[in-house]
């Protein structure tokens, strides 16, 4: 495994991408992790902040006991703060908070309340430094996020189709959407690191169809490819039946079975990727314990959806997949922003 000691490599990427994100002499900042927490993140999280300038704090919390069912990865729910109402007020007079801890606290209990008060949030996510240091967000990737929420926010209509047999209407009409370049500077805004993806929340009941994964596609729960074509059946939102005679379909099945919650069968968020710097080889090179596997969910061209939680259709539970997907056709009422997993026109 590659060493995590600090590089000077590495400290020059995190000043740039904190310095994207707003933090300059005096920013009041709050670099917040926990006993679990990646190391070397959490010291190049602190250097970049003293050569900034900024005014900043290292808080580290317990890492909390386990309360799921089945291991839970790559949620975006950290349960570090446990409600503890002096951090939570520290935090809300913060101009933002560098989030080193394991899972990120973007859909964290606490983290609307935080929001509300104008802090925004700069996820460090969960990856050993050298796969931060090649999808280094940039400028040029915002642009692309922008543009991409932009149209989702002016569409009525996605359908997504595959080779495979992929074929799924969403009604985004109204539908919350968002994405990040991996950096931002908005009061209460939500940035991660690696970025680069758009996406939507849709309504409830307005997604329908089959989403048909493939060889290769990823499932980012269990950090892997998958090796045997696995089918959803999807009817007002919910996973129906998950069809397939592999191990993938066996499980993803079980899996969900052990939450006990019928909402964990529900569609959380759906977009596509934009980010050129996240490979889909990279899955092939690092060991899981390295990648939060977040970059994935950027892939360029990919289909991202989700199962788990979506306030916005008041859905909540912990159990949760993200799936990116290659070789699909994205259109947004008839234009398409994918073709065979390539971005076209306006979206490349």
């Amino acid at each position: 495994m590659l060493q995590e000691r600090i590089e000077g490599k590495w400290l020059a990427a995190f000043r740039r991408v904190l310095a994207l994100n707003g933090i300059t002499n005096g920013t009041r900042v709050a670099i917040l992790a926990e006993s679990q927490s990646r190391p070397v993140l959490v010291q190049l999280s602190d250097l970049a902040c003293h050569e900034l300038g900024a005014e900043y704090a290292v808080m580290t919390l317990p890492t909390p006991p386990l309360s799921a069912p089945v291991p839970v990865k790559s949620t975006g729910t950290s349960l570090a703060i446990q409600g503890m109402r002096p951090v939570i007020e520290y935090l809300k007079q913060v101009e933002i908070i560098v989030d080193c801890t394991v899972e990120g606290l973007i859909h964290a209990p606490e983290w609307p309340e935080i929001e509300a008060a104008g802090t925004r949030l700069f996820v460090v996510c969960n990856e050993h430094p050298e796969i931060l240091e090649r999808c280094e967000p940039t400028t040029a990737l915002a642009a692309k996020v922008d543009l991409g929420i932009a149209a989702l926010k002016a569409a009525k209509v996605m359908r997504v189709s595959s080779r495979a047999g992929t074929d799924l209407t969403v009604n985004v009409a109204g539908a919350p959407c968002g994405g990040t370049p991996g950096f931002t500077t908005k009061p209460g805004g939500v940035a991660h690191w690696p970025g680069g993806l758009v996406l939507c929340f849709p309504a409830k009941g307005t997604i329908n169809g089959r989403i048909v994964m493939d060889v290769g596609d990823q499932n980012l729960t269990f950090k892997k490819y998958l090796e045997t074509p696995v089918t959803f059946e999807i009817r007002n939102d919910y996973v129906t039946q998950i069809l397939g005679d592999g191990l993938d379909a066996r499980l993803t099945r079980d899996y969900l079975a052990q939450w006990n919650d019928p909402e964990a069968y529900g569609l959380s968020h759906v977009g596509w990727g934009v980010n050129p710097g996240a490979k889909w080889v990279s899955m092939a090179m690092f060991d899981r314990r390295d990648m939060q596997a977040v970059e994935f969910r950027a892939l360029a061209g990919s289909f991202l959806w989700s199962t788990g939680a979506n306030q916005y259709a008041g859905r909540f539970t912990q159990g949760h997949f993200d799936f990116p997907m290659l070789n699909c056709t994205i259109e947004l009422d008839g234009e398409i922003v994918a073709r065979d997993g390539i971005l076209q026109g306006r979206f490349a």
